[in-house]
């Protein structure tokens, strides 16, 4: 999550720098095509509904706590969000010739901001499930690494760009992201494993009483008593 929120800052110093150099953009259409992360991120909630309903069914399956999910199934569009954000790097870099429209690369970078989104969420839910009483310091964790790739990431992205060029630029983000994707299978085929050997992660898990007691405090809360 940290490494794709940092390419998310990264593509602020990217972007200008290949489409003024590419198709003599000025500041505004510049401006315009970094909008295309946006749009891959306005998709990417679309499917948000199949991912809360294979979570939700996870609990059938639940031999560790039965009757709740599992806190891997929070992770299951992280995969395919991982690769589409992998393969737009790549798509990305490797259309980035002037004499392909530049819809071609846009096209790319919405699919970057698209698996970012998916990256995001993912991790976030993930965490506030697996941690439950200490969600707030996990998520602090997580922040706390994101916000520094996002700080320190993009002051790479010049002679990054510059040194390898463009195509080579992105294919090597592409290449780490390739690694990291990895990540989420790996939680999801061994998570309850991992999880049983921490002490800290079980002692961090409700019980029963204590779920039942934040669902009833939770139900009154809304109901506004």
């Amino acid at each position: 999550m940290s490494f794709a929120w940092g390419i998310l800052f990264l593509f602020q110093s990217s972007i200008p720098l290949v489409f003024s150099t590419l198709y003599g953009f000025t500041m505004f259409p510049t401006m315009l095509v970094q909008l295309s992360l946006s749009v891959g991120a306005v998709v990417a909630p679309l499917l948000n509904p199949l991912q809360d309903r294979l979570y939700l069914r996870s609990a059938q399956r639940n031999a560790e706590t039965p009757g709740r999910p599992i806190p891997e199934a929070r992770l299951y569009f992280a995969i395919p969000g991982s690769l589409i954000f992998t393969a737009g790097l790549f798509w990305y870099g490797w259309s980035s010739f002037p004499d392909l429209p530049w819809i071609v690369p846009a096209l790319g970078i919405a699919c970057v901001g698209f698996g970012i989104y998916e990256i995001y969420m993912a991790v976030v839910n993930y965490l506030s499930d697996a941690y439950e009483k200490y969600t707030a310091c996990a998520l602090s964790a997580a922040s706390l690494g994101r916000n520094t790739f996002g700080a320190f990431l993009p002051l790479a992205a010049p002679a990054l760009y510059n040194n390898l060029g463009f195509n080579w630029a992105s294919s090597l983000l592409g290449f780490i992201g390739t690694v990291l994707s990895i990540a989420p299978v790996i939680l999801l085929l061994n998570g309850p494993q991992i999880r049983r050997r921490s002490p800290f992660m079980s002692e961090s898990a409700y019980d029963e009483e204590e779920a039942e007691h934040r669902r009833n405090s939770h139900a009154s809360r809304k109901s506004g008593v």
